[in-house]
């Protein structure tokens, strides 16, 4: 929190935010939306300090030396509250909303802002979003409401129509590829479109090696089309595995595959690296068989968010690989 510099492909979005200080527009609830990885809550964090700093910078950034600024780097400036789920995956509660509430009646403490960031604002539960609702019909004093989420389509209409909203869109490749390039020591060009783009998200998958397993798991996969492997015992082990990226994956060797069968440059495929062996996938199935597990796969992906079985996931997907590779032969 104690950083006063932009990630670079944010700097227009911060503009338009620092555009509402200096004209004193600020709105009383802002929407940021985009996909994982783009930096959403960094943008919501620098907009709090600077909106709760006392000294900022020209630029409008804070100076991160007030008090303010030390309170909220000791995560302890009373004015500044974060709302997300107590546990990793679960719900924001409505006990947490109702207890947000409550701070909310009374003033500030300081003489500057309130700034409440719910993040991811899509986990409030049904009761808790119905309950937040009044946060927005009834606006307190001084107080700036910033929800973040990468699935706006979840939230409630209601909630949408009273927010401001600032979509924080894909950077441009080539501004992708620099940071990475000064951040991590892994190819860049396959972590960029392993990550759809995202710089945050191709940064971490490069810490957590998900080339490497995402590698171990393509020959898993080439393994049951050369039926040299089960199914049943790979879906096993598939399914301790981060399920959303290991879909992406499969999803996109997929899409390559429909892509190299209408001879699609190299330079268009999500996996470069693969264009041999899904090359070849491509030229001995049956391109209706491969649509039909794409619908598959799109349909899993949906299915996320509600309680599933993965292993029978997992299972229900390499079993119809599997027969979509023997019906070809």
């Amino acid at each position: 929190m104690n950083s006063n510099s932009l990630l670079p492909w944010l700097q227009p979005d911060w503009e338009q935010l620092y555009s509402y200080i200096a004209q004193k527009r600020v709105p009383q609830a802002l929407l940021i939306t985009g996909n994982k990885g783009l930096g959403k809550q960094q943008l919501a964090n620098q907009f709090a300090l600077s909106l709760l700093c006392a000294n900022p910078q020209p630029n409008g950034l804070h100076c991160g030396y007030c008090d303010s600024c030390k309170l909220i780097n000791a995560e302890t400036h009373p004015d500044y509250i974060n709302i997300q789920p107590e546990e990793a995956g679960k719900s924001i509660t409505i006990a947490q909303i109702r207890n947000l509430i409550t701070q909310l009646t009374l003033k500030p403490q300081f003489e500057a802002y309130r700034v409440v960031i719910v993040n991811p604002a899509e986990q409030m539960n049904h009761a808790a979003a119905n309950a937040f609702l009044k946060c927005l019909e009834e606006p307190t004093e001084r107080t700036i409401i910033i929800l973040i989420t990468d699935k706006p389509a979840k939230l409630l209409a209601t909630i949408v129509s009273r927010c401001q909203k600032m979509a924080i869109n894909i950077p441009a490749k080539d501004i992708t590829l620099t940071w990475l390039q000064r951040h991590v020591q892994e190819d860049t060009e396959l972590l960029c479109g392993l990550a759809r783009g995202a710089p945050l998200l191709a940064q971490q998958y490069a810490e957590e090696g998900h080339i490497t397993i995402r590698n171990e798991c393509f020959k898993t996969w080439w393994g049951i089309a050369k039926q040299q492997c089960n199914p049943v015992i790979v879906a096993e082990d598939w399914h301790k595995l981060p399920e959303a990226p290991l879909l992406f994956w499969v999803t996109s060797w997929i899409i390559d595959i429909i892509k190299c069968f209408y001879l699609a440059n190299i330079e268009n495929l999500y996996n470069p690296d693969l264009e041999k062996p899904l090359k070849e996938l491509s030229q001995r199935l049956e391109l209706t068989r491969v649509y039909k597990l794409y619908d598959l796969l799109l349909e899993t992906r949906r299915r996320l968010d509600s309680p599933v079985n993965k292993q029978l996931m997992f299972e229900e997907i390499l079993i119809k690989w599997s027969e979509i590779n023997l019906l070809s032969k």
